[in-house]
């Protein structure tokens, strides 16, 4: 039996504190990047991995590392390079010359956060070999198969794709993750904190909040989260539009959008719609929820054609177009 909302959204404000006490707690390392914070937060409330383009020195690892201190939870960044190898990330086999026998070596892939630092140069085989652990949850080595440990989050981190030497992720393989932040430069205020923080000699004392057991434990009360029958029908919607904007009355983008979303992120938008109402306190979804984070689910499913590049245009571009035409229910 389903609990009632009233009943939800106590059980949330219970539990709203401790999720409040950790962006506290990564505030007192980062300056700005509330938004990147909270996408990384979506995603490990979700099962889902995220994805974040922007260039160099923006404290994106520093991000995910304060948030692993703060979750307790096991942190592995990974420099990913044109000469990687899978194995680099998985593991091998290594032979043992003194009994004639192999043991294996497991890969930096066996911790609950992973930082998958500039994806997009290394080579298409390790992509895959990353990208298929994130969605299998599991790694074959030799003749057996490791689970990964529970949970599991990948934060990859992205170039921007006009920069020189890197490999575009495919789109099949972009699919995978749950969410696509882009992040730009901090304010002028926010550099001036900053560089303050930075030069400052006083050493900041990070303290671990929860624990990864409680995160699970968090992902099935999120589940729980009220969404009306209306809102499931707006989401259908929304990717429905990306797939058919004529049969929206969007005639004028449909040569615009080469392939639409996929049935991937209709599930996606619904689980991060949840995990946004949580973050806000609330145990029911909102339609504004499911606008606040359509375009991180949906930019990176949507591509656009070779006329939109052509005229600079984007998938938020479009996607904007199709949220403003879409009937709020």
């Amino acid at each position: 039996m389903k609990a009632s909302v009233e009943e939800i959204t106590r059980k949330i404000n219970e539990e709203f504190p401790v999720i409040a006490s950790v962006l506290e707690e990564v505030n007192k390392i980062m300056v700005g990047q509330r938004d990147m914070i909270e996408k990384l937060l979506i995603g490990f409330l979700t099962d889902g991995h995220v994805l974040v383009e922007g260039v160099p020195g923006l404290a994106k690892t520093t991000a995910i590392n304060t948030l692993a201190k703060v979750i307790r939870a096991d942190f592995k960044r990974i420099q990913f390079t044109p000469d990687l190898l899978p194995a680099d990330l998985v593991g091998t086999q290594i032979f043992s010359p003194k009994d004639g026998s192999f043991y294996t070596k497991k890969g930096p892939l066996f911790a609950n956060i992973i930082l998958a630092d500039e994806i997009n140069r290394s080579p298409a085989k390790v992509q895959s070999a990353l990208l298929e652990a994130m969605q299998e949850k599991q790694i074959t080595i030799g003749d057996k198969t490791f689970i990964l440990p529970e949970p599991f989050l990948v934060m990859a981190t992205q170039n921007p794709i006009e920069q020189e030497g890197t490999y575009p992720l495919p789109e099949a393989q972009v699919d995978r993750f749950m969410l696509k932040v882009v992040i730009d430069y901090p304010n002028k205020d926010e550099e001036i904190r900053i560089m303050k923080r930075i030069t400052s000699t006083e050493e900041i004392q990070i303290n671990p909040i929860i624990s990864p057991e409680k995160i699970l434990e968090l992902r099935n009360l999120i589940g729980d989260i009220f969404m009306d029958e209306k809102l499931y029908d707006y989401i259908a919607n929304i990717v429905f539009a990306t797939r058919d904007p004529a049969a929206f009355g969007l005639s004028d983008i449909k040569h615009l959008i080469e392939f639409g979303a996929s049935p991937r992120a209709s599930i996606n938008l619904v689980k991060a719609s949840k995990a946004y109402a949580f973050l806000q306190g609330r145990g029911y979804v909102t339609p504004q929820d499911i606008k606040n984070i359509g375009a991180e689910v949906l930019r990176h499913r949507v591509m656009v054609s070779y006329e939109a590049e052509a005229r600079n245009m984007t998938s938020d571009d479009l996607l904007i177009t199709i949220f403003n035409k879409i009937d709020v229910p």
